[in-house]
């Protein structure tokens, strides 16, 4: 349950912020919030998206409404080379970066799988606390210090 767009006129940076709020969402939620944000990423990754669910629910027989968005990553491709021009006939260069995003749905039942794969229990435990507590009793503090001081004065 993949799709892709390959060298899209977009900057990798501006369609990541729009990648970043649709991370880990159910496709349907996606879809809502892609729908409603005004930004050029928005309407590239609604088609991807809408592409993807296509191929869940044609080739894979799934139901595209409970999928949830696996993973979506967003690389940068080529770049075209401009220039701006300047005084005296210079040409100030600038890049317009292409960007390759793929995204891949999964059903929401594997990722708790995966989550309690991943969780692993601590062997032994390890504690600071007596180091910590030795080392304080072995230094004398300034307040120790300054009773000792005035104790010695006063005597």
């Amino acid at each position: 349950m993949k799709a892709s767009l390959h060298s899209v006129r977009i900057a990798p940076k501006k369609a990541n912020l729009i990648a970043k709020m649709i991370r880990g969402m159910t496709a349907a939620d996606a879809m809502h919030v892609l729908t409603r944000t005004n930004k050029k990423a928005a309407r590239l990754l609604e088609e991807l998206l809408r592409s993807a669910m296509a191929n869940a629910s044609h080739n894979d027989k799934q139901d595209a409404q409970t999928l949830v968005i696996r993973s979506i990553v967003v690389n940068q491709g080529q770049a075209y080379h401009r220039g701006v021009p300047m005084a005296r006939g210079r040409v100030r260069p600038m890049r317009k970066f292409l960007s390759h995003i793929d995204l891949v749905l999964g059903l929401p039942d594997d990722e708790e799988e995966r989550a309690t794969k991943k969780k692993k229990p601590n062997a032994s435990p390890k504690s600071d606390a007596p180091a910590t507590v030795a080392k304080q009793s072995s230094a004398p503090t300034k307040q120790q210090k300054a009773s000792s001081r005035a104790s010695k004065k006063s005597s």
